[in-house]
C-alpha cells in the first residue's frame, strides 16, 4: 500500500517538472497543476491528468492516459478510456461501460465502479469502501479497513486481501467492516483476512479459499442489517 502512495507522489512531481520545459504541444495534451481542478471534456482525448489540490471530472466517452490527484475526488462518466485513476484523499467514482487498462487506487476514500466496468488492473485503497457492479477486474481487491461490496454479476480474478492494520487503527472504535459477494457474482484466487471482518456471501455466488472469516451464506438481493 506504501507503494501507490510513493508512485503517485514521485509520479505527480515528475510529470510537473516535465512539463514546465516542454514543448507547447506536449502541453497541450497533457494537464498538470498544483491547485485547482481539471475537466476532461466529453468524447475528447487528453494526456495525463494530474494534480495537487484540486478534484478530476472525466466526462463521458472521453479518452485519458492517466489520471491521479493528491487531494480530491475523481468522478468519471460513461464510456469512457483511461490507463488508470489515483488519488490520496478522495473518492473515486465511475459511471457505466468504463474502460481502465490498469489499477484503481486510493489511500482515504472510497471507490465504486458502476455496471459494464472492465478493469485490467487492480482496485486498492486504505480507509475507504469498494463497491462494483457487474464489473470485470483482472486483479484483485487490496484494503485495510473498508467495506468491500462484490456486486451483482461481478466477477474479481485476482481474490481479496485485507491487510493487517497498525496499532492505531485497532486502538480507535471501529466497525467490523463488511464484505458482500452479492448475486451470480465469482471471485477467482485467495480471499484472505488478515483481521476481522464480517463475510456474506450469496448462495448463487462463487468463491475461492477463505483464510482468517468464515462465509455466511444469504439469499435475496443482500444480506441482513447487522
Amino acid at each position: 500500500m506504501k507503494r501507490t502512495r510513493t508512485a503517485l507522489a514521485l509520479s505527480l512531481a515528475i510529470g510537473m517538472a516535465v512539463l514546465a520545459t516542454a514543448p507547447a504541444a506536449l502541453a497541450q495534451q497533457s494537464i498538470s497543476k498544483v491547485n485547482g481542478s481539471i475537466s476532461a471534456d466529453t468524447g475528447q482525448s487528453y494526456g495525463d491528468l494530474e494534480t495537487v489540490n484540486g478534484s478530476i471530472r472525466i466526462d463521458d466517452g472521453a479518452s485519458v492516459r492517466d489520471a491521479g490527484t493528491v487531494n480530491g475526488a475523481i468522478r468519471a462518466g460513461a464510456d469512457i478510456q483511461v490507463d488508470s485513476l489515483s488519488t490520496v484523499n478522495g473518492g473515486i467514482r465511475v459511471a457505466e461501460n468504463a474502460r481502465i487498462a490498469g489499477d484503481v487506487s486510493t489511500v482515504n476514500g472510497g471507490i465504486f465502479i458502476d455496471r459494464g466496468g472492465d478493469i485490467g488492473g487492480s482496485i486498492e485503497t486504505v480507509n475507504g469502501s469498494i463497491g462494483l457492479v457487474d464489473t470485470d477486474l483482472a486483479g484483485g481487491i487490496e484494503t485495510v479497513s473498508g467495506d468491500v461490496t462484490v456486486g451483482a454479476g461481478s466477477h474479481v480474478r485476482g481474490g481479496i486481501r485485507y491487510h493487517k492494520p497498525g496499532m492505531r487503527w485497532f486502538s480507535m472504535k471501529r466497525s467490523t467492516p463488511r464484505v458482500i459477494i452479492g448475486p451470480d457474482a465469482r471471485v477467482d484466487g485467495e480471499l484472505v483476512f488478515e483481521h476481522e471482518v464480517s463475510l456474506h456471501v450469496h448462495r448463487s455466488a462463487q468463491i475461492g479459499p477463505v483464510t482468517g472469516a468464515t462465509a455466511v451464506r444469504f439469499d435475496g438481493a443482500t444480506p441482513q442489517e447487522r
